[in-house]
């Protein structure tokens, strides 16, 4: 069972003399194997490709649904889980690797299942729009500017005058850029994986899905996603 949420290619090698049954990958994106011979079974039932079992990954302490699946597919509970570390999942017993990988001569290279004409997702896509000038990152200047503005938007109302004055109310700076120009956000923008993003005045409001994401508009000071909420 081989499992992420984020979109991977799962480059299958093994030592000679192993024999691999089957395999169930599971994630919330796109999962594919590579590596293995078409003799092999195996079933690819992501969230988003609404297979045939339920979705899981393999992420912090989110293990509670594994013995179930493995009982529905395989009959059986699993053995061990083995983390992956540094892109590489490594499931031996003795935990060193030994001797050379035996994977299929028809495994095609990572880069030819990335899907023509879409962007890069999750951290990869902001860092790939910074580069090419969509972004900028953030600094605590662009926050002071979106807290004065809805501030001098808000006005006083009909509130009375608190001691010592108010505080502003804090801007969330995790993973924070300044748009630049036209651009549609990667996805995956979830969990630990989402950012804060800044309009400002001229910037059309970027196109796609904000996941776990803030965006602050300064052409309509308006706050939409997570952190607007609280």
């Amino acid at each position: 069972m081989l499992g992420s949420y984020e979109p991977t290619v799962w480059n299958v090698g093994w030592s000679p003399g192993t024999r691999i049954l089957a395999v169930l990958v599971s994630g919330y994106h796109r999962q594919v194997i590579n590596g293995l011979p078409s003799s092999v079974p195996r079933i690819v039932s992501s969230h988003d490709n609404q297979g045939a079992c339920p979705s899981f990954s393999l992420s912090g302490d989110r293990l509670n649904s594994l013995n179930a699946v493995a009982r529905q597919v395989f009959g059986r509970n699993v053995d061990m889980v083995f983390p992956a570390r540094g892109g590489k999942a490594l499931i031996s017993g003795s935990g060193a690797e030994a001797g050379n990988w035996v994977t299929d001569r028809a495994a095609q290279s990572t880069e030819s299942f990335r899907l023509a004409d879409t962007p890069l997702a999750g951290e990869a896509g902001l860092d790939d729009a910074v580069r090419k000038g969509y972004l900028r990152e953030a600094t605590p200047a662009d926050a002071r500017n979106w807290q004065m503005a809805a501030a001098a938007a808000q006005g006083a109302g009909d509130v009375p005058p608190v001691y010592g004055g108010t505080k502003p109310r804090p801007v969330r700076m995790y993973h924070a850029y300044v748009v630049l120009k036209p651009f549609t956000l990667p996805a995956g923008l979830y969990g630990a994986h989402s950012a804060t993003f800044f309009v400002p005045k001229g910037v059309p409001r970027p196109k796609g899905p904000l996941g776990h994401s803030t965006l602050y508009d300064f052409n309509t000071l308006s706050c939409a996603g997570v952190a607007c909420r609280h």
